[in-house]
């Protein structure tokens, strides 16, 4: 079994859920099931897989999760980028957190790289 807390992917996956989290608390109210929940469950989802395949047996499934979560990455990429043009997320609060969701993304994806050489 893989120790995911040694993944410099999960460090910044869990960062951006928990900046994820910051930055949905003033969106609408009448969003909280809608598109803050929508987010948040993407931003949860990509730490959450990269535990799941930590703890499979196989390095294909542990790719397939890894593969998820960078999956679940560019969803929460996109509602961000949609958030930011609703006018709920405020410029300040997206450009660091866009900055760590890239650096996370090129992170993951080297990773599912260097697995599959």
């Amino acid at each position: 079994m893989r120790d995911h807390t040694k993944l410099r992917a999960f460090e910044l996956a869990d960062e951006v859920v928990v900046a994820v989290y910051r930055a949905t608390v003033e969106f609408p109210k009448e969003e909280l099931f809608g598109l803050t929940s929508q987010i948040r469950r993407a931003a949860v989802s990509v730490p959450s897989n990269i535990v799941e395949g930590c703890a499979r047996e196989t390095e294909a499934e542990y790719l397939r999760f890894l593969s998820i979560a960078f999956g679940s990455l560019r969803e929460l990429h996109y509602q961000l980028n949609l958030s930011k043009r609703l006018g709920f997320l405020l410029n300040e609060d997206s450009s660091s957190l866009e900055l760590k969701i890239v650096e996370t993304e090129k992170v993951l994806n080297g990773l599912i790289c260097a697995l599959r050489d």
